[in-house]
C-alpha cells in the first residue's frame, strides 16, 4: 500500500520492521470468514455488537463505541461520551489508521493501523499499534494493548463468525 502520509506501511510487512524504535509495535492479526469488505463492515459499522465494552471501554458495557464521522467514539447509556481516536487516513475496504487514546485525551496518543487483506479462508484483518511514545506511560500502555488485542480481535472474530474462535 502506498500513500503520502509518513505512517503508511504495508501492516503485513510490520513484524519484519519491528523494533526499529525503543519500543516495538503490538501487532496482532485474525482471520474471519468472508470478503474483505464484509470484514471491513464488520469491524467498523458494527463495532457496538461485538467491541468487549466492559474490560475495554471507557464507560463498561452498557455504552456504545462506533466509528461516527471521522472519530472512533464511546457513548454512555446517561449521554456522555469519550473519543477514543481520530481517523485520519480511511481506505475502505483495505485499511484505516487513526490516532488511539481511549480514557484519555489526544495528547497522550498512540498510532493504530488496521488492515484488511483476502487469504484463502476469507480476510485476514492485522492491527498494528505503535506509536508508543505519544503515550503518558509509553511501555505501560504497550503492556496494556499486548493483552488487550488479542482478546478484542478473537471477540470480532467470533462475531464475524470464525470457526475456532475460543469462548
Amino acid at each position: 500500500m502506498s500513500s503520502i502520509f509518513s505512517h503508511a506501511q504495508d501492516p503485513f510487512e510490520a513484524e519484519a520492521n519491528a523494533g526499529v524504535g525503543s519500543l516495538e509495535p503490538v501487532v496482532t492479526a485474525v482471520v474471519v470468514p468472508g470478503p474483505v469488505a464484509r470484514a471491513f463492515a464488520g469491524f467498523t459499522d458494527h463495532a457496538h455488537l461485538w467491541w468487549p465494552l466492559e474490560p475495554y471501554g471507557v464507560y463498561g458495557a452498557s455504552s456504545y463505541v462506533e466509528f461516527e464521522e471521522n472519530l472512533i467514539l464511546e457513548t454512555a447509556d446517561d449521554g456522555r461520551s469519550s473519543i477514543w481516536g481520530t481517523l485520519d487516513d480511511w481506505q475502505p475496504p483495505l485499511s484505516f489508521h487513526a490516532t488511539w487514546h481511549p480514557g484519555t485525551t489526544a495528547m497522550w496518543s498512540t498510532e493504530l493501523l488496521v488492515a484488511f487483506r483476502a487469504v484463502d479462508d476469507g480476510t485476514e484483518v492485522r492491527v498494528v499499534h505503535d506509536g508508543w511514545e505519544g503515550a503518558e506511560d509509553p511501555a505501560g500502555v504497550r503492556v496494556h494493548y499486548v493483552q488487550a488485542w488479542p482478546v478484542i480481535l478473537d471477540k470480532y472474530a467470533r462475531f464475524m463468525g470464525a470457526p475456532g474462535a475460543a469462548d
